[in-house]
């Protein structure tokens, strides 16, 4: 669903190597969208003081220190719910009923949160369009 390339962004001979990759990933005929949905990842920034990526949409990141580890978890989420037409939502559900037990077989739980002083309980999920409208018509509140 998604290519994420990584560089040693220190490395001296690194956009030879960006050339290279690309051109093998043309080379297997991937499909067009993969490679424009590519995640470009500029590693080891904190070797370089002051670092600014000079390509669009490249993310700087120090593997080593974590510098940039959240923004790329936060790219990789959305261009990977964006190509498999999938959502994060957060739904109260009431723990008397169905619900819960219908989002583990349907859909990805990420998180329950149960509020036992009303016997609900929030719930985010990763869930499907075709799914959620499933959802919606099982259980309209």
């Amino acid at each position: 669903d998604l290519i994420v390339h990584v560089r040693d962004i220190t490395h001296p001979e690194t956009i030879l190597q960006k050339a290279t990759v690309l051109s093998v990933l043309k080379n297997l005929n991937l499909p067009s969208h993969l490679l424009d949905s590519m995640v470009e990842v500029h590693n080891k920034v904190d070797l370089i003081e002051r670092y600014k990526p000079t390509e669009e949409n490249a993310l700087a990141i120090s593997a080593l220190h974590g510098h940039g580890l959240e923004e790329l978890k936060e790219e990789m989420e959305k261009k990977i719910l964006t190509a498999t037409g999938k959502k994060i939502l957060t739904v109260n559900v009431n723990l008397e009923g169905p619900q819960l037990s219908w989002l583990y077989k349907e859909a990805t739980v990420q998180e329950v949160e149960v509020k036992p002083e009303d016997g609900t309980a929030t719930v985010k999920v990763i869930i499907g369009n075709s799914a959620f409208g499933r959802y919606k018509n099982l259980f309209p509140n």
